[in-house]
């Protein structure tokens, strides 16, 4: 597909110096950030959702596994048990057999019935929109409430996933490994109102370019900013090889994107059994 949005990529990237200012660190991150929203301007949850209580299950279930098979799974258990009612009165053996797909079923129906149990005793039904609230559920740590709080009710939240403590540490932002203390010193670089585009932000390029063993470095827009440059594929040619999703031309996470993703020539991804 066209790439647009793409930018000429410098063959070599400005290392950050060893003893960074603080002001200097915000500037760099904050840019950083901006260059990924021109890449990436309809990044959004990789997770197919129609209300707040699909969006906490499906974040439950994301645990070990890729979006894109919660998303294949998923159609099928809300077809099945559309509210917290009817899946916290669901066969859980009837539960197991749908999840199988998504891995670790027997703990994943344990908690996804046991949060739809808490939803209905508890919260009248309704997914709670406090973060204090959300983690008092079965299943539920800081990171499923945050996904929640900032997409289904536009709350701020730093979602800390494996893709984002890397980044977050390639890029220098910060030398934390705890997700919590990670969240507290990236959170104190932007206001908290990008929270929750940053963490898309830097979750997509984690997915698509910055990849765990073979970053794309030669293919990145933000090299000229990374301190970890070269640490990947430098090579343009080669580096376009290893993008994955829309960047590369493939299908992304979702079976039903938004539509500036379509718009923006990515493409849906096929439902569970396809070929």
């Amino acid at each position: 597909m066209a790439e647009a949005a793409e930018k000429p990529v410098r063959k070599a990237a400005a290392k950050a110096p060893a003893a960074e200012s603080r002001t200097a660190l915000v500037r760099r991150a904050r840019r950083i950030n901006r260059e990924l929203a021109e890449v990436y301007p309809y990044a959004h949850p990789e997770l197919d959702f129609e209300n707040p209580f699909q969006l906490l299950v499906a974040t439950v279930l994301s645990a070990q596994t890729t979006d894109l098979r919660v998303n294949q799974t998923t159609p099928a258990l809300f077809a099945a048990y559309p509210t917290p009612e009817d899946l916290a009165a669901a066969n859980p053996e009837e539960v197991e057999e749908i999840l199988r797909p998504c891995g670790f079923f027997r703990a994943k129906t344990r908690s996804v019935i046991g949060l739809s149990k808490a939803l209905n005793e508890d919260f009248g039904g309704e997914v709670p929109g406090r973060l204090e609230d959300l983690v008092k559920l079965p299943g539920v740590g800081r990171k499923t409430a945050f996904v929640v709080l900032g997409n289904a009710f536009g709350r701020p939240g730093i979602t800390v996933d494996t893709h984002f403590q890397r980044l977050v540490r390639r890029w220098r932002w910060t030398e934390e490994t705890d997700p919590d203390k990670i969240e507290a010193a990236v959170g104190a670089l932007f206001p908290k109102s990008d929270w929750t585009d940053l963490s898309h932000h830097v979750i997509w390029h984690g997915r698509r370019i910055c990849h765990a063993r073979k970053p794309a470095c030669g293919a990145c827009p933000i090299a000229p900013l990374c301190p970890a440059y070269g640490e990947g594929e430098t090579d343009p040619e080669k580096a376009k090889k290893l993008l994955k999703y829309e960047k590369g031309g493939f299908p992304g996470q979702r079976l039903n994107p938004p539509q500036a993703y379509l718009d923006a020539g990515g493409r849906p991804a096929p439902p569970l059994g396809a070929a």
